[in-house]
């Protein structure tokens, strides 16, 4: 009696149901912990998502498994709905909003064209991926990883392609983290020493007046020529709204801390826990994490020749290194500016001014990536 009840237990663990795919998912996820705990890759979304892949590739535990009947759904199912009807990327927009200081944009609205240089990664791979025969759908949802912007990535794969959302998020947000050792290289080979050295004049003063009106308009302009974009532009400029109008201190705050703190929880978790062995451990996860590499690439690319551009229309006024900011990873992006710019010119301060194509790269990948969900959603 006590072996059978000892086979028993066994054969109804988890242990009897492990395969070499769980195995494999497993050790994925106890790299990525080790990249965000160790290597403090982007850890506040890697460790989550990590813990996320973790939990869902321990058989049986059934925490994203979906009501059948009178059956129950895993409680991991549940919080995905968040991340399936595009609540968790849009109260994320909220959050970033009401981070972001738009000043630097307001003072030179030029930086728009460096922000929209910087979505040429997105085309780019999207192009790209049609050659490899991923469908219409999918290649939009892979080339919004060039966007630099994990909530946009995952919002928009989660309605065109939401079979393709692990390796998106993960190849996403791997690449944000990894965008000090990604853009260097390519800010050096693509601008001269002189260009690099270049000091920028003082941003003139924005004032309170363009700070309010700024997420209005902005909010109405968008809307009104691509609809889809709504809720993540919405969102956004509520956030910044709350920021800027300085009279309702407390919602910017709870949406800049509490809340934010909250939906990053419940959307790293769940977007992990749908890297499933049985989804994730395909031959097109290796192409959508290399197409994902080449939309970033292309993407700093397109920001960095804009900003040439810009050098030479300029007088040699804007340092070209603004440019590679214009991918949206806020404010890593341009942090790399500043680091570089001082590399060549140590009394060099890039930062304020490559906060301008930084902030508009998320206005940018925003709009594209309505582009894509309004031609193929």
């Amino acid at each position: 009696m006590f072996i059978d009840a000892l086979k028993t237990i066994w054969l109804e663990s988890g242990f009897a149901a492990m395969t070499w795919q769980h195995l494999v998912m497993i050790c994925v996820a106890f790299v990525l912990i080790y990249l965000a705990i160790v290597k403090k890759f982007e850890p506040l979304l890697l460790l989550p998502i990590s813990f996320g892949m973790l939990l869902s590739n321990l058989p049986l535990a059934g925490l994203m498994q979906e009501e059948m009947g009178t059956q129950t759904g895993g409680l991991l199912h549940y919080l995905y709905l968040g991340v399936k009807k595009g609540i968790y990327p849009s109260l994320i927009f909220m959050g970033i909003g009401a981070m972001t200081d738009f000043g630097p944009l307001i003072s030179r609205p030029s930086s728009l064209l460096m922000g929209a240089g910087a979505q040429f990664g997105i085309f780019a791979a999207f192009t790209i991926a049609n050659l490899l025969k991923f469908t219409p759908q999918e290649a939009a949802s892979i080339g919004i990883i060039g966007g630099a912007d994990g909530p946009t990535a995952i919002y928009t794969t989660a309605r065109l392609a939401p079979e393709l959302l692990p390796a998106i998020a993960i190849a996403a947000y791997s690449y944000m983290a990894l965008i000090p050792i990604i853009q260097p290289p390519l800010m050096r080979l693509l601008t001269t020493e002189e260009e690099r050295k270049v000091k920028m004049e003082q941003l003139r003063e924005v004032s309170k007046l363009e700070k309010v009106c700024f997420p209005i308009v902005v909010t109405v302009l968008c809307i009104l020529m691509l609809p889809s974009v709504a809720p993540l532009i919405g969102m956004l400029m509520l956030g910044n709204l709350f920021r800027e109008s300085g009279v309702v201190e407390r919602l910017s705050d709870t949406v800049q801390n509490a809340l934010m703190n909250i939906v990053t929880v419940f959307l790293g978790v769940t977007v992990g826990a749908t890297a499933s062995a049985e989804t994730f451990l395909k031959p097109q996860t290796l192409a959508i994490i290399g197409l994902g590499l080449l939309a970033f690439a292309f993407s700093t690319i397109g920001g960095l020749l804009i900003g040439k551009l810009m050098y030479k229309l300029s007088g040699g006024k804007i340092n070209p290194l603004i440019g590679s900011a214009g991918v949206s990873a806020v404010p890593m992006a341009a942090r790399v500016s500043q680091v570089e710019g001082q590399k060549a010119n140590p009394s060099n301060f890039l930062l304020m001014h490559a906060m301008g194509p930084n902030v508009a790269g998320v206005i940018g990948s925003a709009v594209a990536a309505g582009i894509l969900m309004a031609l193929f959603g």
